[in-house]
């Protein structure tokens, strides 16, 4: 069972945790946590989609013309991604990307 952090007890949602945890929308230290974030659910859905295609990351890789190290380092949240390159990773998958702006 997980501990509540005493800082963080009288916390109604999750947005007054973040507050709590990385300051409030707009700081630097919040922005780096969402940017963290985004990168790592794209990692997962990456990850998700190959596996779901039934590839390696070695096939993967091949099939869009890069190494498997890179692929890795994606996955693992430890590159950044151009968007071209999103789109050709995800194109391999046989997926789509549509690219929102909110």
């Amino acid at each position: 069972m997980s501990k509540i952090k005493p800082k963080t007890k009288g916390c109604r949602t999750f947005d007054e945790i973040l507050d709590v945890e990385y300051g409030t929308q707009g700081t630097p230290e919040r922005d780096a946590f969402e940017q963290g974030a985004v990168a790592f659910i794209l990692a997962e859905r990456l990850k998700e989609e190959r596996l779901k295609a039934g590839l390696t990351q070695e096939q993967l890789a091949e099939r869009i013309g890069t190494k498997k190290t890179y692929i890795s380092r994606i996955e693992n949240g430890k590159a950044d991604v151009q968007l071209s390159t999103l789109f050709r990773i995800f194109q391999g998958l046989g997926k789509q990307v549509k690219l929102t702006i909110l």
